[in-house]
C-alpha cells in the first residue's frame, strides 16, 4: 500500500469516527428543565385549577405525560434548589433555609452558599459531552452582604445569567443592589421572556450538540408587577390577586413561546422538557394549593407535592398520566445521567434512577422519603395556624408521618384514603408511628447540627 492510500485510510476513518461522535451526540436528548418559584399544584388548569387558565401549561401536559406525586425536596426555596443540583438530601449540605444575610444564615444554622464540592448534575451531563447553561434564579449562596460564594460555573455551567440573588447577577436585571429597579434594562415583568430567548439562543448556538439547560424563572414568586404601570402604581409590588393573576397569564405565555421556539429550531422532537416547581405557593388566597392542606414553608402535602409535567415527543406518550409513581427532587440528578448516557460512576447521592418512569413506565418502587424545615422558633416561624406542619416529614408507600424532632406532635396520614391530610390517624396505628418516627428522628441525627466553617474554597 502507497503512502497515499494509506493516508487517505487513515483520513476515512478518522471522518467516521468524528461523524459516529457527532451522530451519537445528535441522538443525546436535549434536556430543559423548567423550575417555577412558588408555584402551588392549583395554579395549573390541568391540576385543578379553576381561576387562572393556562392554556400553554395545559398544552404541554396534552403533548406529554403529567405526574401526580412529585415532591420537592424542601418547602422552601434555597434548599429545593440544592436538592435538585445534587441529588441529595439539602441538609447534608447545611441548606435548610432560604440564603440570604450571613447573619441571617447563621441563625438559621445554616451555611453562607452551596459549596462546589456538592455533586452537580451539570458537572456530571458534562462527562457526556453535553453543553450546560443555567438561566434564572440560582439562591445558592451570593447576594446581599454574601460575597465570596463561588461563580455559577464552578458547578458545572458553560452559560449562565441569574438575578439579584446569586453570585453572577446578569448587570441587564440587576442595575441596583436590590432583587430589581426601574432602571434594570429588563424590566421585571419581562424577565422570564428573557431567558426563554436565552435558553433558545443557546440551544441555536450549540445545534447538533447535546445541550442542558437550567429554565428557573422567578415567577410567580411574591411580590408580583404586571406591567409598567403596575410598578408606577407599587413601586415594591403587591401580593393581591389582580397581580398575580397577570403575572401568571404572561408567564403561561412565555412556556408557550418556549415549546414553539423548539419546533422552529427543529429540535422539538428530541428534546426532553420537564415543568415543575421548587415548593409551594403563599400567598394561596385559598385555591393555589388545591384541595392539599399547607403551602410554601409547610411539610403539608401543599408545601411540597408540586405539578410535574414531562413533554419528549420523541418517546414519550402524550396525553398520558402518571398517578402511580412516586418522584422526587433528589431523583433527577441520577435520572438525568441516565437518559444522557453517563458512563462511569456517579455521585452517591439520596436519589434514585427513575428514568424510565420519566419516559412513561410507573413505577411505585416503594421507599422511604424525608423531609425537614425548621430547625427553631425565630426564623421558621412561618406559616402561622393550620398550616404550620412539625417539622419533620416521612413516607414510606401512602403513609406519611409529621412529627417534631423532638418525638412530639405526631400526625399521622394515609395518602391513599386522605390525599388532603384532614383525618390524623395516629392513635389508631400505633406501631405504623413507632416505626416511621423511629426512622426520621434518626435519619435527623445524621444530618449536619450547623454550617461546616472549615468549608474554604477560593476562587
Amino acid at each position: 500500500m502507497t503512502f497515499r492510500n494509506k493516508m487517505m485510510k487513515r483520513l476515512i476513518y478518522t471522518s467516521i469516527l468524528l461523524l459516529s461522535a457527532a451522530f451519537a451526540q445528535a441522538q443525546k436528548p436535549n434536556i430543559i428543565f423548567i423550575l417555577t418559584d412558588d408555584m402551588g399544584i392549583g395554579d395549573v388548569a390541568s391540576y385543578g385549577g379553576k381561576v387562572v387558565p393556562t392554556p400553554y401549561l395545559d398544552k404541554m401536559a396534552n403533548e406529554g405525560r403529567r405526574f401526580t406525586q412529585y415532591y420537592s425536596a424542601s418547602p422552601i426555596c434555597s434548599p429545593s434548589r440544592a436538592g435538585i443540583l445534587t441529588g441529595s438530601h439539602p441538609a447534608t449540605w447545611n441548606i435548610t433555609s432560604y440564603l440570604q444575610t450571613r447573619k441571617g444564615n447563621a441563625e438559621c444554622a445554616q451555611v453562607d452558599f452551596l459549596t462546589p464540592k456538592a455533586p452537580s448534575v451539570a458537572r456530571e451531563l458534562k462527562k457526556a459531552g453535553y453543553h450546560t447553561a443555567h438561566f434564572g434564579k440560582w439562591h445558592m449562596g451570593g447576594g446581599r452582604d454574601v460575597k465570596n460564594a463561588p461563580p455559577i460555573s464552578a458547578y458545572g455551567f458553560d452559560e449562565f445569567s441569574s438575578t439579584w440573588e446569586s453570585p453572577n447577577p446578569d448587570p441587564l436585571l440587576t442595575s441596583s443592589n436590590w432583587i430589581w429597579a426601574k432602571t434594570d434594562s429588563i424590566k421585571r415583568w419581562n424577565r422570564t421572556g428573557y431567558w426563554v430567548d436565552r435558553t433558545l439562543s443557546f440551544l441555536e448556538k450549540n445545534k447538533g450538540q447535546a445541550c442542558f439547560v437550567n429554565l428557573w424563572p422567578d415567577d410567580v414568586h411574591t411580590p408580583w408587577i404586571a406591567d409598567e404601570d403596575d410598578q408606577e402604581r407599587n413601586p415594591k409590588g403587591a401580593e393581591s390577586r389582580p397581580q398575580y393573576e397577570a403575572v401568571l397569564k404572561e408567564y403561561d405565555k412565555q412556556i408557550g413561546r418556549l415549546l414553539e421556539g423548539l419546533k422552529q429550531l427543529g429540535l422539538d422532537q428530541n428534546t426532553l422538557v420537564i415543568f415543575t416547581s421548587d415548593n409551594g405557593a403563599l400567598p394561596t388566597f385559598g385555591f393555589r394549593s388545591g384541595n392539599f392542606r399547607g403551602s410554601k414553608l409547610s411539610l403539608y402535602e401543599g408545601g411540597i407535592r408540586m405539578p410535574f409535567i414531562v413533554r419528549y415527543p420523541k418517546q414519550v406518550k402524550s396525553g398520558t398520566v402518571d398517578s402511580v409513581s412516586v418522584l422526587t427532587a433528589t431523583d433527577l440528578l441520577q435520572s438525568f445521567c441516565k437518559l444522557a448516557g453517563v458512563t462511569g460512576k456517579t455521585p452517591s447521592t439520596d436519589g434514585v434512577d427513575r428514568s424510565a418512569v420519566l419516559l412513561g413506565t410507573p413505577s411505585a418502587q416503594e421507599r422511604t422519603i424525608y423531609w425537614e424545615y425548621g430547625r427553631n422558633q425565630t426564623s421558621f416561624r412561618y406559616p402561622e395556624g393550620r398550616n404550620r406542619s412539625p417539622n419533620l416529614a416521612v413516607r414510606e408507600g401512602t403513609w406519611k408521618l409529621l412529627v417534631n424532632c423532638d418525638g412530639t406532635g405526631e400526625e399521622l396520614y394515609h395518602l391513599g384514603n386522605d390525599p388532603y391530610e384532614t383525618t390524623n390517624v395516629a392513635a389508631q396505628h400505633v406501631q405504623v408511628v413507632s416505626v416511621l418516627k423511629e426512622k426520621v428522628l434518626n435519619w435527623f441525627k445524621r444530618m449536619p447540627s450547623g454550617p461546616d466553617r472549615m468549608v474554604d474554597v477560593s476562587f
